[in-house]
């Protein structure tokens, strides 16, 4: 049975929730015949159902990212798409898939960082995520920390918060004091009594990790 007719846009709604429920039933159904009908639809035209396809695969991803990793290269071609709903989309399942096949998004890098300069805060916020997957891994540390690690530096400072409590987890030895010190540089552009104080204890748990 076709998933079209299940789409949102198929549905004449303009909200999400038919998608939402359609990856879930994928996932439950671990349809997969459903999620190469959807991964079809990202090359297609309809702007509409394209939009409904890749927030489907994203949100199977969030479940159960390993229905949707096979199609991994598809996502990577939509990072270069001029439409910017494909391209967070398509990190968003990338991200997904980082922490089942953390190899496959390690080969991407060039291409994750080149959709991250110009792309949106969304973009940019699951690459982050992404990198701190394959960050947790020893063999992909040595690049994808010094990423990090750079994006703390310039990161706005809406970001900083989120992505200090992302990095820091998966810090070790001398990067722990790099990244103390790039935080307590950037403190004093952070006003927010909220964003400093998670910070502060995104700077006190590393410093307790690296002691």
């Amino acid at each position: 049975m076709t998933v079209v007719p299940l789409l949102a846009s198929s549905l004449g709604r303009d909200d999400e929730l038919p998608n939402i429920e359609l990856a879930e039933r994928i996932v439950a159904g671990r349809n997969t015949a459903g999620i190469r009908e959807l991964v079809d639809l990202l090359s297609g035209k309809d702007k509409a159902l394209k939009s409904d396809a890749i927030k489907t695969l994203y949100e199977v991803g969030a479940r159960e990212p390993e229905l949707i990793a096979p199609f991994i290269a598809s996502f990577k071609n939509l990072l270069t798409s001029p439409d910017n709903r494909m391209v967070w989309g398509a990190m968003c399942a990338i991200d997904a898939i980082a922490g089942v096949k953390p190899e496959a998004v390690y080969m991407m890098l060039p291409q994750i960082m080149q959709a991250v300069e110009k792309g949106s805060v969304i973009t940019r916020d699951h690459a982050m995520k992404a990198l701190a997957k394959l960050a947790a891994h020893e063999r992909f540390a040595k690049t994808s920390v010094p990423l990090l690690l750079e994006h703390l530096r310039t990161a706005p400072v809406n970001q900083l918060p989120m992505y200090a409590e992302l990095i820091s987890p998966v810090l070790k030895g001398k990067d722990i004091a790099l990244f103390i010190t790039i935080l307590e540089q950037r403190l004093v552009d952070v006003p927010q009594p909220a964003k400093r104080k998670r910070i502060e204890r995104a700077v006190k748990r590393s410093r307790a990790r690296g002691v």
